[in-house]
């Protein structure tokens, strides 16, 4: 026979609830929005005014979601910061600048399909949905995929459906689209994507040229043909072919 230290047992099982309490504290600090992100998001919305964003839908959308919840709680004192982050798989969060340009240029209106390229962080995503439109959007990495299981903001944006997926084939089950946005370099305009945009519909695309990456819209003509649009240059992580596991 021998004696249980009930103690030992006691201080286990202490130890086991503190961890946990601790990750808890942890996911509650980061998913705070406290008067500090509040008003450090007032004021990157007034610098996105100053840089020429002047949709005001925009900007309002953008002010509504706490940046800091689509990062690690490592960045949280400078989530508001105009500028990418790493988050996971080589992936970054798009530059606050680059978010509202792109919604800018897609002049989207409430209610209409909306395909994204390019799940990433889901921040980009967040605001198409903020501005009441209806978003598919699509990821090609599985981890990245995967962690959209975990979205906070699920039940405010039922509008909001995730795929897993190669970009190129975009979601021809769900086509046509209003609008179509890719939050990746591409090496060339996709012609599956043509296909799944309906007619006066607008795709907002970084194209990966020979020494840069132009903005481009393009608008989808009567006859199928497409009317292009050139921008500012900009420098995003590159568009893949198939799907990563």
């Amino acid at each position: 026979m021998y004696k249980v230290d009930s103690d030992y047992h006691s201080k286990k099982k202490y130890s086991a609830k503190s961890a946990v309490l601790g990750r808890f504290r942890g996911l509650m600090r980061n998913y705070e929005d406290s008067y500090q992100h509040k008003g450090l998001r007032k004021k990157l919305i007034d610098l996105l005014r100053e840089k020429g964003i002047s949709d005001d839908h925009v900007l309002q959308a953008m002010n509504n979601i706490p940046r800091h919840y689509f990062l690690d709680s490592a960045f949280d004192k400078i989530a508001y910061e105009d500028r990418a982050f790493p988050i996971s798989e080589g992936q970054t969060i798009s530059q606050p600048y680059t978010v509202a340009y792109q919604t800018q240029l897609l002049q989207l209106k409430p209610n209409e399909k909306i395909l994204e390229i390019g799940t990433g962080s889901i921040y980009q995503a967040t605001v198409l949905a903020e501005m009441g439109t209806k978003v598919f959007t699509i990821e090609r990495q599985k981890k990245l995929f995967d962690k959209t299981k975990l979205y906070i903001f699920k039940s405010r944006y039922p509008n909001l459906k995730f795929f897993y997926g190669d970009g190129f084939e975009g979601l021809p089950t769900y086509a046509p689209f209003d609008k179509i946005l890719i939050t990746a370099a591409a090496p060339f305009v996709p012609p599956k994507l043509i296909e799944q945009l309906k007619a006066g519909g607008k795709m907002v695309i970084p194209l990966d040229e020979e020494n840069h990456q132009r903005m481009l819209r393009l608008t989808k003509n009567a006859d199928g043909t497409t009317s292009e649009e050139a921008f500012e240059n900009f420098s995003f992580v590159p568009m893949l072919t198939g799907r990563k596991g």
